[in-house]
């Protein structure tokens, strides 16, 4: 895969990045921020202490969403695209438009799914502000740990197909990964500062949002990214109305 392919595939993936964080915004808004709202009214009740509110509320909810969710849905268009170059025909001689939704689907998992499984998002006034660095860190150490684990995953799977064949690796490889998640969620230290009298369908409904707006991210980056990708590596061929069947192998180089 020479450079300029490359570079066309990189800015198609941050334009379907930012087309996949518009979807993420709306579900966000709509989802997500009457959580945070119930989070803040909660914590406006108990606590004593107000600050100077240096940006309203009207403008996180709006143009400070909607600036935080685009931004980060074209810089992971971008990564995920440059992902997609190095994994397209190394994980399976599959289209491109597959292994863009399969790369998409590994990642929803591996960078959210798993850690979020172990260290869940809260809305505001849960969480005790004196242990964020910890958190944070904690977070940050199993989201590394599961994307690595993941990349072991697809390397074991490759290496047990030709003795085992591809659904006996496939299913040794995926009981690997659960293993060794699980000896990391029992190892790593867990985190609970759910207060008592918070209420349980707030923080259910705000993990939910969370949850939705991550699988609209990564889902619709690697449906509209899929399209885009194939529109590059397989176009139509000249004169004729039909799209080239080859199927790119693994790029020799980036």
């Amino acid at each position: 895969m020479n450079s300029a392919t490359v570079r066309n595939l990189l800015v198609r993936g941050m334009l379907a990045g930012l087309a996949a964080g518009l979807l993420a915004l709306a579900v966000a808004y709509f989802l997500g921020e009457p959580q945070i709202d119930a989070g803040i009214a909660y914590e406006d009740a108990h606590s004593t202490e107000h600050g100077i509110e240096v940006v309203s509320r009207t403008m996180q909810a709006t143009t400070g969403l909607a600036t935080g969710i685009l931004i980060y849905g074209v810089a992971l268009g971008g990564i995920a695209a440059l992902a997609f170059c190095f994994a397209l025909g190394r994980i399976g001689r599959f289209s491109a438009r597959a292994t863009a939704v399969l790369l998409s689907l590994g990642a929803l998992i591996a960078v959210y799914v798993v850690p979020f499984l172990k260290y869940p998002g809260n809305p505001p006034a849960v969480s005790d502000a004196d242990t964020i660095g910890q958190r944070t860190t904690l977070y940050f150490l199993m989201m590394v740990l599961s994307v690595l684990l993941a990349v072991a995953t697809v390397i074991l799977g490759k290496r047990l197909a030709p003795r085992l064949g591809d659904w006996n690796a496939t299913i040794a490889a995926g009981s690997f990964f659960i293993l060794a998640v699980g000896l990391a969620y029992a190892f790593l230290p867990a985190v609970n500062e759910m207060p008592k009298d918070f209420s349980a369908n707030v923080v259910w409904e705000f993990r939910l949002a969370a949850l939705a707006i991550q699988a609209t991210l990564w889902a619709s980056f690697g449906l509209v990214f899929g399209y885009l990708a194939e529109r590059v590596l397989e176009p139509r061929t000249a004169g004729t109305g039909h799209r080239s069947a080859t199927v790119p192998s693994a790029p020799a180089s980036l």
